[in-house]
């Protein structure tokens, strides 16, 4: 006999309860084997690839692309012994099965064989929507079987029936229209019904329990039809509640789409996540996966941490001549050098300086947890939104392999491939602003640090350089700290020491 087995859905790490399934990798009826990649899944940090537990055949998938589910839930069904035999579903007497012809499904029962065929089990109940294949037309087939259709005149052939033809018995509503491929056109309208006329537009629109004319001129008419305006629904300000055109031209002006031309479809992927409402003026995209994460992070640090911010703003026309010098530099060949890269540095050094702004407030134990490490977060803007990865032990690395660490880090993110480890565990942040074009800002703390470095637009200005006013490449740094465990002194020096390594990139070796 067969065994299943499901597969509930794990935790991917950090303690997360949830996951939305965002892409399965197999169909039902598909072999798998043990660590075989079988579903992607998006949790609030990282997309997750999950390997399979079990080798056998897939048997059902309990949840579909799009479904968010809870971490325990079972999402997947495998049997485990394919080669045990199960007894084939018997069908009702006098059904047709579907993709089946009346006489084979007669003969079906004298067949005589234990084992099902694979044709049996396509189109049946248990293939989900999306998965299997369902031979096209079963349905009017079965319809045609069993119901009685209209005689074929001479001219043409009859139309099988399907959802867009006519049935004795059935009524002139028009239903939702469905392409009835084998059907010529003329041969649908000969055999089905002319539709009951409109009701003129005069005809009296109910008002609640009540029936109210709607009192509107011809001109007026015509100009509604023409616009597609349901009089019914347009409040009339004429003399004794008629409708005027001015009515009928505002109630369109209103009711008619206004997208904003930002709005393309192709450059907003995250609009097709959401509904449009029945104006079409809005979309409402539900707020899951990263998106949501960040918003109860961000919510938790802004009312949680007091957050105080101090500004400097720095002569770095030496750093730009550092950057020029290692991109030239076959060491660095391999890697990319950036200004943030150099501020990075710049940032460890500060931090090894003054260790106490590598820390983070315990509110339960009512302790400051100081790190003696520190694990360097580098904000990334992504498609599926803000995330905060960062490099693990980064005060021990050299200039190279701070530059390689950032590059991977920041690859990984943007393809949606970040790890939970990654996005754990850091102790202090910078965030780069200004490569938006974005002179400084205000940066929230990454809950559990203590300090955020946004780091500025690079601009040439004029700027008073021994004694004369030359131009000069200068940026704003902001460090936002936590000021129940960070005084003003701390972060003012913290801050300080960083702009002094911009300035001077040489002052690095003498500090490092």
């Amino acid at each position: 006999m067969p065994t299943f087995e499901k597969f509930n859905l794990p935790d991917a790490g950090e303690g997360l309860t949830e996951a939305e399934i965002v892409h399965w990798h197999v169909a039902v009826g598909d072999a798998v084997t043990v660590n075989q990649t079988i579903v992607e899944i998006e949790t609030a940090k990282s997309l997750v690839e999950l390997p399979s537990p079990y080798t056998g055949v897939v048997t059902e998938i309990l949840t579909p692309e799009g479904t968010t589910v809870e971490v325990g839930v079972p999402i997947i069904v495998v049997d485990t012994d394919p080669g045990g035999t199960a007894p084939a579903p018997t069908a009702p007497a006098g059904v047709v099965p579907d993709g089946a012809d009346a006489p084979a499904a007669a003969a079906a029962p004298q067949a005589g064989t234990g084992d099902a065929t694979p044709a049996a089990s396509e189109g049946s109940g248990s293939v989900l929507v999306g998965y299997g294949t369902v031979e096209p037309g079963t349905a009017r087939r079965r319809r045609r079987a069993a119901e009685p259709t209209a005689a074929p005149t001479a001219a043409a052939p009859a139309a099988p029936t399907g959802a867009g033809a006519a049935r004795p018995g059935t009524t002139d509503r028009p239903g939702p229209a469905t392409p009835v491929r084998t059907a010529p056109a003329a041969s649908t309208a000969a055999s089905t019904p002319a539709p009951a006329p409109a009701p003129p537009a005069s005809a009296p629109t109910a008002v609640g329990h009540a029936t109210l004319p709607v009192l509107a001129k011809p001109p007026v008419r015509k100009l509604a039809k023409d616009l597609g305006v349901d009089l019914a629904s347009v409040a009339g300000t004429g003399p004794g509640g008629i409708v005027t055109r001015e009515d009928v031209q505002a109630y369109h002006e209103h009711a008619k789409a206004q997208p904003l031309a930002t709005y393309a479809d192709d450059d907003q992927p995250w609009l097709a996540t959401g509904a449009v409402t029945a104006d079409g003026r809005q979309t409402r995209v539900p707020v899951k996966s990263v998106r949501k994460r960040t918003a109860e992070a961000m919510v938790t640090s802004a009312f949680t941490a007091p957050h105080v911010t101090v500004f400097h703003t720095v002569d770095v026309t030496r750093t730009m001549k550092l950057v020029r010098t290692l991109r030239e530099d076959r060491e660095f060949a391999d890697v990319r050098v950036t200004p943030l890269l150099v501020t990075a540095k710049a940032l460890l050094l500060a931090v090894r300086r003054h260790p106490e702004i590598n820390a983070s407030w315990d509110d339960a134990a009512q302790e400051i947890v100081y790190k003696h490490y520190v694990n360097l977060g580098i904000a990334a803007a992504t498609p599926r939104g803000l995330v905060v990865p960062n490099i693990k032990d980064a005060h021990r690395l050299d200039l190279h392999g701070l530059a390689g660490g950032i590059a991977d880090l920041t690859a990984t993110a943007r393809a949606g491939r970040t790890s939970p480890t990654d996005m754990s565990d850091g102790t202090i942040t910078i965030t780069n602003v200004g490569v938006f074009g974005i002179d400084t800002g205000t940066p929230i703390l990454n809950p559990g640090e203590a300090a955020i470095l946004a780091f500025g637009a690079i601009r040439e200005q004029p700027w008073v350089h021994k004694g004369k006013i030359r131009k000069r490449w200068v940026t704003q740094l902001a460090l936002s700290f936590d000021h129940r465990l960070v005084d003003g002194e701390l972060g003012a020096r913290v801050l300080a020491d960083v702009a002094r390594i911009l300035e001077d990139p040489a002052r690095g070796l003498v500090w490092g």
